[in-house]
């Protein structure tokens, strides 16, 4: 293969397909309508024109042979009337139009044979015409609903690396973010004031306690009672009582 026919089809099959890239089918299918409604304006035409000329040739056939007829009655008067001569000139010009009728004839059969197949052409035309826009309908809806659909899964494969994706899947994580320290708060809020609750509650029955400790102090300590801390085995004085009793606040405000 030369180099010329190789050159040759890399332009041709580059042209191609640029040109298969660059076609819609939308507007194509317009055009294709469009030049077939111009052939069916043209196919028109020329049934319009092969008709008119059928026309002529069939008034010039039906001339001819009014002509042919005419001349063979002239020749058959002139005979009668004993005029040989005459009634051979007569048969002549007979001859003549005959012929030319005959001509005519073989024309006019032509031609309406031409005409018939112009109007099948036609009406098969018009049929086809008539289907493709109703075809073209229906393509350009396809066409377009393509095409939506190619977009949306363009539009879809891309949202993972988009950016207004990226910018919305950051707001997401920073909402639930924002989520989960307001419910540490509320559970941090909810944790100090049990813990608050529990201290009064232990503190109500350290008082208690120490009530009963103050009961048992004023009211004297029973022999077999085991002995407070920092006292003698004898009766507690007053002064004893109250230093222990400090001792205990003071050990119950470090609590």
């Amino acid at each position: 293969m030369g180099l010329f026919d190789r050159v040759s089809r890399l332009v041709r099959a580059n042209i191609n397909d640029t040109i298969s890239k660059a076609e819609d089918p939308e507007k194509i299918l317009e055009q294709a309508i469009i030049d077939m409604q111009e052939d069916l304006v043209q196919l028109r035409q020329a049934v319009a024109t092969a008709i008119a000329s059928q026309k002529r040739t069939q008034q010039q056939y039906n001339q001819a042979q009014s002509e042919s007829d005419n001349w063979q009655r002239r020749a058959q008067l002139a005979l009668q009337k004993g005029d040989e001569g005459l009634a051979r000139e007569a048969l002549g010009r007979k001859k003549v139009q005959a012929e030319t009728a005959t001509a005519l004839k073989t024309q006019l059969d032509q031609q309406s044979t031409t005409v018939d197949t112009l109007k099948r052409n036609l009406i098969a035309l018009e049929g086809k015409i008539s289907e493709a826009k109703t075809k073209k309908d229906m393509l350009k809806a396809r066409a377009s609903a393509a095409k939506a659909n190619e977009q949306l899964q363009k539009t879809v494969g891309s949202l993972g690396t988009s950016s207004a994706m990226s910018a919305f899947e950051r707001m997401e994580e920073k909402v639930l973010q924002m989520e989960a320290r307001s419910q540490a708060a509320a559970e941090l809020a909810g944790a100090d004031l049990e813990s608050q609750f529990v201290q009064l509650e232990s503190g109500s029955d350290v008082d208690d306690e120490l009530a009963a400790m103050k009961a048992q102090l004023l009211g004297g300590a029973a022999p077999d009672q085991a002995k407070l801390p920092g006292t003698t085995a004898s009766t507690p004085t007053d002064a004893t009582v109250d230093a222990e009793l400090e001792a205990l606040k003071t050990q119950l405000d470090q609590l």
